[in-house]
């Protein structure tokens, strides 16, 4: 009779809901697509406002540290009180951000702008990665890929939305964005229904504890250690891609603003075509594996992207970015794993952390900049991939499962 009620509830946990993660990673989409907006309108406020390097660093630095600094704490909360709705009200500062920014006209008040859609990401990203675990039937990478590619997508429509409806415009157009929001909202109710039906089903039926790793607790924590100075490495160097790539490239090779944010643009989609390939491979090759080509295996093409030329630089910015961003899928899963219980923590702090490195990563990057040039910055994040390197000290979780 255990058996039997065992197994059913192992056939509940193995059905996938891909309606529920094509939502999510739709609705992230939207969260992403309104964050990008911060950095694609950097050259513009710089023109208009006579803001420094440092400065935008410290842009990027407020909105990075609202959007990391209470992830962990959001999800401690909801792994003990789940909030169904939560998301919503994460959506609702996005918004508030979005309006304010449009009509921001000077360093401070942009500050507060980008602070208020900080904390909406903060809000957004827990319990979304936990629905996605929730929604995967057991295909943990699978469902992290699809989420993840929606927030890439995102970030890549950014820089193309505002190129096409700001920049021949003004500040003010970005008010346009206001409709992702809305979009976003609608969305993002339909996933509140199911999640708080989803856990009402749960609590009426007892479900079973799998453990995916019989690992020592020092070999645990050694792990999310290592797991960590990997997104310090990846979000190091993401945040010189992501914060400054249109002002070194404008720089190097004489591009107007709107030529610059097609070139990133191109970055963005090669980035998002590698997080869709992360979660599945991680899945059947073993994450340890994924993590270990991802982030180490970009090294050489970063070495090489401050020599080239435009055509090169294109490239070479396509392949990093399909390496590099496989990495986080598998890092997220793999944390998850090494922590079952506590799923919203350990994806609050891995995302707090991850955004956290980029905020320091484009202030210091950013007052670096304004000390040397902004192509020196590109040829000093170079040698941040090789930090992948100890990746090797994983334990490989499939082979673990099977002791």
């Amino acid at each position: 009779m255990e058996t039997a009620s065992l197994d059913s509830s192992k056939q509940i946990m193995q059905k996938t809901v891909y309606s529920i993660l094509f939502s999510i990673s739709f609705a992230h989409l939207i969260n992403d697509l309104i964050q990008a907006i911060i950095p694609s309108i950097y050259p513009i406020l710089k023109d208009s406002y006579n803001l420094t390097f440092t400065q935008i660093g410290l842009i990027t630095f407020a909105f990075q540290l609202t959007a990391s600094i209470f992830q962990p704490f959001v999800g401690y909360y909801t792994d003990k009180f789940p909030k169904p709705f939560s998301q919503i009200y994460g959506m609702l500062f996005s918004m508030a951000g979005i309006v304010s920014i449009s009509f921001a006209d000077n360093f401070y008040w942009i500050l507060i702008s980008v602070m208020l859609i900080g904390t909406g990401s903060s809000i957004f990203h827990p319990e979304s990665a936990r629905i996605s675990n929730l929604a995967s039937g057991g295909k943990r990478g699978l469902a992290q890929s699809i989420f993840q590619v929606g927030g890439n997508f995102g970030t890549a429509l950014g820089p193309l939305l505002v190129a096409l409806i700001v920049v021949p415009n003004s500040q003010k157009y970005i008010l346009w964005f206001v409709i992702a929001a809305v979009i976003g909202l609608a969305i993002l109710s339909k996933i509140a229904f199911w999640y708080r039906d989803h856990l009402i089903e749960r609590n009426q039926k007892a479900q079973p504890f799998i453990n995916l790793h019989n690992l020592p607790k020092k070999k645990v924590q050694i792990s999310i250690a290592i797991l960590l100075i990997v997104i310090f490495s990846k979000f190091f160097y993401s945040a010189s891609l992501s914060s400054y790539y249109q002002f070194y490239i404008i720089d190097k090779f004489s591009l107007t603003i709107q030529q610059a944010q097609y070139h990133m643009f191109i970055y963005l989609i090669a980035y998002a075509i590698g997080t869709i390939l992360g979660g599945p491979l991680g899945d059947k090759i073993g994450r340890k594996y994924v993590i270990w080509l991802s982030v180490f295996g970009a090294t050489p093409f970063a070495l090489l992207l401050p020599y080239v030329n435009l055509f090169w630089t294109d490239v070479l910015m396509v392949v990093i970015g399909i390496i590099i961003s496989s990495a986080f899928p598998a890092i997220l899963v793999y944390a998850q794993e090494l922590v079952p219980k506590k799923l919203g923590m350990v994806s609050g702090l891995f995302y707090g952390f991850a955004f956290g490195m980029g905020a320091l990563g484009s202030a210091l990057l950013g007052r670096l900049a304004d000390l040397t040039s902004i192509q020196y910055v590109y040829h000093v994040c170079s040698y941040l991939p090789i930090i992948g390197v100890i990746c090797y000290f994983l334990p490989n979780l499939k082979k673990e499962q099977k002791v």
